[in-house]
């Protein structure tokens, strides 16, 4: 019994490390020399719902005038989508409600779906207005870190949230992103020569992910033994190669600030899977302050 065992644990541990060789090597062919900023020029518009027009979107480079811009990447997302956009609206408008000061955006941007994405998009526009729910369809499939530095450059807001489309993290833990990011800028850092010249160049600079890590032992429990060795195995790549100190990497509910979305998404490598590693990777190696805050979230049926 325990030799096979053994042989079973070597098999597994094995190809464990042939995929996380093959992700290394998918990694490093998915990765682009120089960042991608160019857009297609269907891609710098996008159609009012209100005047039945189609605008041009801002620079990237326009001071902000909004609180925050929510960017949702989505890929074939026209089931989803809907749920996802009633409980994230609900929180905004409430929002709104109780303090009028506050203004939004939502940027749903399509990644080149072969279903009715834009469509749903563009219903939420229609019912919210077009200053509050922009809809930008990007030409081709570019992988989310695409779709997420479309919607970053794309933005109006001073602090911007990346969210998944399927749902899965809840959005009123917003406001635990938003109360960490609060404390990371009020930190005296005088002293710190690399941070000042960042916000020198960009303004205030900082990144809290959203995390699901408190949430390890329950999933692990219901995973196949091959899966969490390959989860163990990805977790030691990213330590040892890019990010310290973020246990999750992956979770799609992120909050930073312009200056740092501008910074990251601008230099950003990878526009594929695992693009949250490379973001990550360039925050701590620009020195900007980063911090991971639990959040709640539940496996959601459908596309990934």
């Amino acid at each position: 019994m325990i030799p096979f065992l053994f042989e079973a644990l070597t098999f597994i541990i094995s190809v464990a490390v042939v995929c996380i060789t093959l992700f290394l090597f998918y990694a490093y062919k998915s990765t682009t020399t120089y960042p991608e900023l160019k857009r297609h020029d269907s891609e710098k518009f996008y159609f009012d719902t209100g005047t039945k027009t189609k605008r041009r979107f801002p620079d990237y480079m326009d001071k902000p005038t909004l609180d925050l811009s929510v960017v949702v990447p989505a890929y074939n997302e026209e089931t989803r989508l809907p749920i996802m956009m009633a409980e994230t609206m609900e929180y905004l408008e409430m929002r709104q409600t109780n303090d009028p000061s506050f203004t939004y955006e939502v940027l749903i941007v399509d990644d080149g779906s072969k279903d009715i994405t834009t469509e749903i998009g563009l219903r939420q526009s229609e019912k919210y207005g077009s200053d509050k729910v922009r809809v930008l369809t990007l030409h081709k499939n570019k992988g989310k870190g695409g779709a997420v530095r479309m919607g970053v450059l794309s933005s109006r807001g001073k602090n911007i949230l990346f969210v998944d489309a399927d749902g899965a993290s809840k959005f009123s833990d917003l406001d635990k992103l938003e109360t960490s990011l609060s404390a990371l800028l009020s930190i005296d850092r005088s002293d710190d020569k690399k941070y000042k010249k960042l916000s020198k160049h960009h303004g205030p600079v900082a990144v809290v992910c959203g995390s699901r890590a408190h949430l390890e032992k329950d999933s692990m429990a219901e995973r196949s033994l091959f899966r969490t060795v390959l989860m163990i195995g990805f977790h030691f790549v990213v330590w040892f190669f890019c990010v310290r100190g973020i246990r999750d990497t992956q979770c799609g509910f992120k909050l930073m600030t312009r200056g740092a979305a501008l910074l990251l998404f601008r230099n950003l490598h990878v526009e594929r899977w695992a693009f949250d590693v490379d973001m990550l990777f360039l925050a701590q190696t620009f020195g900007v302050p980063v911090d991971e805050v639990a959040i709640q979230w539940q496996e959601i049926e459908g596309k990934n």
